[in-house]
């Protein structure tokens, strides 16, 4: 198609060059004649500099008109596509787009633990915000406590109130977001930081019972280390810093007031080409991408996670992370939200947004947060 564009707009300005050809062969011959006419009268060399003259400030300015036309069609036939914004569209779209042999990935291997996620609950009850409200109060869950004492409770919500947008005071829709989020970040994080410390304890040893190896099997699958090695592994199965995820679910929902949000618990805007969705409004309705539809709100949040520890785009933000891991220094949410400019179209300016949500929402006091066992969790235990 942009190929088809790019001959048409070639096309145009052979024949703006072929016409400009013409016309000045035209003035010419008719300057011709009235050279010869002035000739005639023996009219000297003044008419024909001033018919030069006009030849020549018509030429300085209808060029660059000319070439400012060009440009403008050029720009407007551009197609401008953010595929790692795709929740790993390389695999739903079937291509291979360039990636190593660790990046052909298999979608069902990537994501089965997240569709089933996704089918677990779907009878699921949408609370309103006062009920929410009076639920955090019931268990003493709030935003103040939590930044002094980094203990989250856990109220797992599993849907997006709609009175969010209705609450007036942005202070309050925010804190009102962030509380609803945390959970779901600290408990995906949890399940990350489990897997991490059955990898080490793998690693560390020189033989491996067939569970062990099965467990390995498994995470190869999910994290799509196609070359089966432990080092790529270690580096992809990692937690994302809280404030960072807190900061890019406020972005790409607009604090969870978005249609995205609300119809398909799209935390995070991921694209999808084949999986189920929801059409962007502007969108041709055949043609390109849909946010992806979760039934959860925690298949967004682990389809997220999942989608920066696999993706091509975001190796250097992996390789970042794990710099940070081994100087044993704690995750910077603001140096490792650099390496998102792939994440939106507007690359670095996304980046600095990001930056201004994390910091005038301080939210990396809830970095070292630490979400408290569930009533269920503690049962297990006994």
């Amino acid at each position: 198609m942009f190929n088809l564009k790019l001959k048409n707009l070639r096309l145009l300005n052979q024949m703006i060059i072929f016409k400009s050809k013409f016309y000045f062969f035209k003035i010419q011959r008719k300057n011709l004649k009235i050279f010869k006419y002035f000739d005639d009268r023996r009219i000297g060399s003044i008419p024909r500099i001033f018919l030069t003259s006009i030849f020549v400030i018509f030429s300085f300015y209808s060029v660059p008109a000319i070439i400012s036309f060009t440009d403008k069609q050029r720009l407007n036939n551009k197609e401008f596509q953010n595929n790692s914004k795709a929740i790993l569209a390389y695999t739903l779209n079937k291509k291979n787009n360039g990636t190593s042999a660790d990046e052909n990935l298999n979608e069902k291997d990537l994501l089965i633990d997240i569709f089933s996620l996704n089918d677990l609950e779907t009878d699921t009850v949408r609370l309103n915000a006062s009920t929410i409200t009076q639920l955090f109060e019931d268990t003493d869950y709030k935003l103040d406590d939590v930044r002094e004492t980094k203990l989250v409770k856990p109220v797992a919500l599993t849907l997006l109130p709609a009175e969010i947008k209705m609450i007036e005071s942005t202070k309050k829709r925010k804190e009102f977001f962030i509380q609803i989020v945390l959970p779901l970040v600290l408990k995906e994080n949890n399940n990350i930081r489990l897997d991490r410390k059955m990898l080490f304890s793998i690693i560390n040893k020189s033989n491996n019972t067939q569970l062990e190896k099965k467990w390995l099997e498994k995470k190869y699958k999910q994290y799509g280390v196609n070359s089966k090695d432990l080092s790529v592994l270690k580096v992809r199965m990692d937690e994302v810093p809280v404030s960072l995820a807190i900061a890019q679910a406020a972005k790409e929902t607009g604090w969870g007031t978005s249609r995205f949000a609300q119809e398909g618990n799209a935390l995070f805007g991921q694209w999808t080409w084949s999986g189920e969705g929801l059409k962007p409004k502007e969108a041709d309705e055949n043609k390109g991408h849909k946010v992806m539809k979760f039934n959860v709100l925690q298949a967004s949040v682990r389809a997220y996670q999942r989608n920066l520890n696999t993706h091509p785009s975001y190796e250097n933000f992996r390789l970042a992370r794990a710099q940070f891991r081994d100087a044993g220094k704690k995750l910077d949410s603001i140096v490792l939200s650099q390496f998102l400019d792939n994440y939106a179209e507007t690359g670095n300016q996304y980046v600095e947004v990001l930056q201004k949500i994390i910091k005038q929402n301080n939210l990396k006091d809830f970095d070292d947060a630490k979400l408290l066992p569930s009533s269920i969790e503690l049962e297990s235990l006994i």
